[in-house]
């Protein structure tokens, strides 16, 4: 049995698409596993007793846009990214799971978008496929939808233009101005709520600003309830700004715009902001579509009453990403100092 010590931790990531997928492989190595044979895990004792993962669910784009039409089902792909990353054996997972079709009436559909299908049919209801999803593949974590409710998205534009779906909005060249849900009343999956309730630790990004993060937040009961929670609340800042969503924004106005959408609650005591520089080429590479590193003005986030911790957290591959080790190490060293 791995060793797990009596202050272990239970921690709830909230997002979705890669940012979401890519900090749950750091968290992971953390947990506790029943009957599993090493002695540890990672560097030491199991830090974490529970990983929750709160998803969003209103993509409407390929596999998953085409399945939630055909089956009237949520879409199944940032979940499937969030299985993937907390199952035990993630490579062999990962090329099944991440497979998609060349041809025929399945193309472009990925294997795991469509083991989820089957799973809501059989089930009838989604969060229950989920579930039972994590049981068969053995993660090292909960996956939870932020609701079950067939929500899109909207948004009104800065030109005062209101657009529908996940899709459109990321397509538009007007500036997001406000993001909505339609229906408005979104219900939380009880046992989200209850999760936040119980967390010493609860993480918000890195992800899309609007699409991934702020659009879970709009799921009446999920703001109220990190607000409330005794738990550590820390924000990973993305490493660069994001066509469509985020162009411009600086750190602290990344927190300000969740803020604003999240009734003005304040959710954060701490802000994870890089601050290494990133090799002339990857800004290179971002530049062509506008993009650059985000800004991190310090005083104007703690003006918002949030403690910026600073530091290299940038791994540079074929795309700039979090390095998922020292995020997840040095959020568990926040979570054990507690509140600032």
């Amino acid at each position: 049995m791995r060793s797990v010590p009596p202050t272990a931790l239970r921690a709830v990531a909230i997002g979705g698409g890669t940012g979401l997928s890519t900090l749950l492989r750091g968290l992971k190595r953390y947990v506790a596993v029943s009957g599993a044979t090493s002695s540890g895990c990672a560097d030491g004792p199991c830090q974490l007793a529970d990983l929750a993962a709160i998803v969003t669910v209103t993509d409407d784009g390929g596999s998953s846009g085409r399945l939630r039409e055909d089956f009237n089902m949520l879409p199944p792909g940032d979940v499937r990214n969030c299985l993937v990353a907390l199952s035990e054996d993630e490579h062999l997972l990962s090329r099944l799971f991440q497979y998609r079709f060349g041809q025929g009436e399945l193309e472009g559909h990925s294997l795991g978008n469509l083991f989820l299908a089957a799973l809501d049919d059989l089930c009838g209801d989604f969060a229950l496929a989920v579930q039972h999803s994590s049981q068969i593949l053995a993660t090292r974590g909960r996956i939870y939808p932020a609701t079950t409710d067939n929500v899109s998205l909207a948004a009104l534009m800065d030109d005062g233009s209101h657009v529908h779906g996940e899709t459109s909005i990321t397509a538009s060249k007007q500036r997001i101005h406000e993001l909505y849900l339609e229906p408005a009343e979104a219900h939380p999956v009880p046992e989200t709520l209850e999760a936040i309730r119980q967390a010493d630790l609860i993480s918000v990004g890195p992800g899309s600003l609007y699409t991934s993060l702020v659009t879970n937040l709009l799921v009446r009961g999920i703001p109220e309830a990190i607000a409330a929670a005794k738990a550590t609340r820390i924000y990973v800042c993305n490493l660069m700004t994001q066509a469509n969503e985020s162009l411009g924004l600086t750190a602290s106005q990344h927190i300000q715009k969740i803020m604003d959408h999240a009734g003005s609650y304040r959710l954060f005591d701490y802000a994870l902001i890089n601050t290494a520089p990133i090799s002339p080429a990857s800004l290179a590479q971002y530049a062509r579509e506008g993009q650059a590193p985000i800004v991190a003005d310090l005083d104007a986030v703690r003006a918002l009453g949030v403690e910026p911790v600073t530091g290299n957290f940038v791994y540079e591959g074929a795309v700039l990403r979090h390095d998922y080790d020292r995020v997840a190490e040095t959020m568990l060293q926040l979570a054990v100092k507690g509140r600032p």
